[in-house]
């Protein structure tokens, strides 16, 4: 596993939740939470848990929460903060399945965009996810409306900029992320825009299932 103490570009002061998550976390909490209704979860898995904010959020829901994140930094801070979750080293382009077993819902939050080998990392989130399981996968949206806008005010420099290390590499639309999560192996993916109205939301949320039966 390749580590870093500033993979992503993002540093880890706390363990607290960041800006981001006002509007990620009450969408993941209402997806996992239907998903519970149709079948009680078993386990929950974070790809990417950074600081470990948002395992920690999900274990007081009651769900039981594994994850793993490349920062050494990250890490640290999870286990200083939350040192009765199970947060380790890891990363998408580990043998996760081998280590960990399966679970019912996987959740990688603002990770994907990150992701130098995004086969890899779709490859790691299906092995991960049992049988008529879910993953929930976030990354910033983009779509012909907010391009659009970003276009006419003059800020693509600003969110497609070269200059952050370690920063985003792939920018998703609905399309791209689907076929990836497709190709994968995953089905009945929809997605859900959140942050600002849909046509200029800050990010989507893809829920793809694996098949209960295997292709």
């Amino acid at each position: 596993m390749e580590a870093s103490s500033d993979i992503a570009g993002f540093r880890y002061a706390d363990g607290a939740l960041n800006q981001s998550h006002g509007y990620l976390l009450p969408a993941l909490v209402r997806i996992l939470a239907a998903e519970n209704a149709r079948r009680p979860l078993g386990g929950v898995f974070d790809l990417g848990c950074g600081n470990g904010a948002v395992a920690a959020a999900l274990a007081a829901r009651g769900y039981a929460v594994t994850g793993v994140d490349p920062s050494v930094e990250g890490i640290a801070a999870a286990r200083r903060f939350y040192p009765d979750l199970r947060l380790e080293p890891g990363s998408a382009y580990d043998d996760l399945g081998a280590k960990f077993g399966r679970f019912d819902a996987v959740v990688s939050l603002e990770v994907v965009e990150h992701v130098y080998n995004p086969r890899k990392y779709a490859a790691t989130l299906f092995d991960l996810v049992a049988a008529d399981g879910i993953a929930v996968v976030s990354t910033p949206y983009h779509g012909y409306w907010k391009n659009l806008a970003l276009a006419a005010t003059g800020t693509f420099d600003r969110h497609f900029t070269a200059l952050w290390d370690h920063g985003h590499i792939k920018f998703w639309s609905v399309r791209t992320l689907r076929a990836l999560l497709a190709e994968a192996g995953f089905g009945a993916i929809e997605f859900h825009r959140v942050g600002r109205v849909p046509a200029l939301a800050k990010s989507m949320i893809a829920v793809a299932r694996k098949p209960a039966v295997p292709s």
